[in-house]
Formats: C-alpha cells, sequence, structure tokens
C-alpha cells in the first residue's frame, strides 16, 4: 500500500540524499510531498545538482495527513530547526510512532525537537556530539534502525539507509 511521505527541506540540502531515497520511495509507489515555508518555490541542493520544486508550505499541511518524514542532510536541516513549525511538525512523528528517516544532518531537526533521548542513531560526523548532548545513543554505522527511526552518516551510506528506510514503509 501507498504511503505519503512528508520531505522537510529547504535550499543547501545535499543533493544525493534527497534523489536517490525519493527515487527508491517512487520506485515503490510511495508519495513524496517536499514541504517548505513557500510552496511553488524552487530549491537547490548545495552541489546545485538537484533542483526540486516545494510542493506545499509549512503552513498548509498538517503532519497527520502524512505516514512518514524524511529529512535529507545537508545544511538544510539546520536551517529548519531554526523554524518552530518544521519543529513541531518533525516531532509529531517521533511522538506518534510514524516512521522517520533521517540522513547525514537530517537529524538536527529531532535534537532541536528534542526527540532523541534514548534512541539509537547515527549521523554526519560534525553532529556526533551535538547527538550525545541530546542523550542519543549514538552508533557509527551505515544505518541504525531504532523501532521506527532510520539513521545514515553520508551519501556512501545511501544504499542501506533506502533498503531499510523502504522496509519501514511496508
Amino acid at each position: 500500500m501507498a504511503k505519503k511521505i512528508a520531505t522537510l527541506m529547504t535550499d543547501m540540502f545535499e543533493d544525493s540524499e534527497f534523489t536517490s531515497p525519493k527515487e527508491a520511495f517512487d520506485k515503490e509507489g510511495h508519495e513524496v510531498t517536499v514541504i517548505e515555508k513557500e510552496a511553488g518555490k524552487k530549491i537547490e541542493g548545495k552541489n546545485s545538482e538537484a533542483k526540486v520544486n516545494v510542493d506545499a508550505s509549512i503552513d498548509d499541511v498538517k503532519p497527520e495527513d502524512f505516514d512518514a518524514l524524511f529529512i535529507p542532510g545537508g545544511f538544510s536541516p539546520d536551517i529548519l530547526r531554526a523554524d518552530d513549525r518544521f519543529v513541531a511538525f518533525a516531532k509529531h512523528f517521533i511522538d506518534e510512532n510514524k516512521p522517520v528517516f533521517a540522513i547525514c544532518h537530517g537529524p538536527q531537526l529531532l535534537i532541536t525537537a528534542k526527540a532523541l533521548e534514548g534512541r539509537k542513531v547515527t549521523g554526519f560526523t560534525s553532529i556526533l556530539v551535538d547527538l550525545e548532548y541530546a542523550k542519543a545513543d549514538v552508533k557509527d554505522e551505515e544505518v541504525v534502525v531504532c523501532h521506527n527511526l532510520v539513521t545514515s552518516r553520508t551519501p556512501d551510506d545511501l544504499p542501506a539507509f533506502n533498503r531499510e528506510s523502504v522496509k519501514q514503509l511496508q
């Protein structure tokens, strides 16, 4: 059964950390909705390889309307976590035990949501200390699955990240 996946991102996302999982989700028939501050806007990856149309404004969507959350890495999660609307949106998925997929810097949004305490997670090297301060159980592995939360470190981990994320949607 097709699932609706909310994707929180803005400019400066890590290009492949959006395009590769999106392709995996699309292949399985899932619907990916890109959510940013402004619907219809075109956002660009930090490597200028991917340009993505924003499907919906954060003001026009409710987390209850989605089955899962996807947070690509890059600088995007750090930018979004300064906006309480995105933090509250992300927190809903953890609180409601819905699948959450966060790669590289993606967990930054979950750190700000104070949603990682006691969870097994991984992330990009530069946020591992932040994850520890968030009281997460930090692992240095290509993919870490903790119940409904899937995290990975870098684009090199995308095959494992995509595989485990798709499994969560079955």
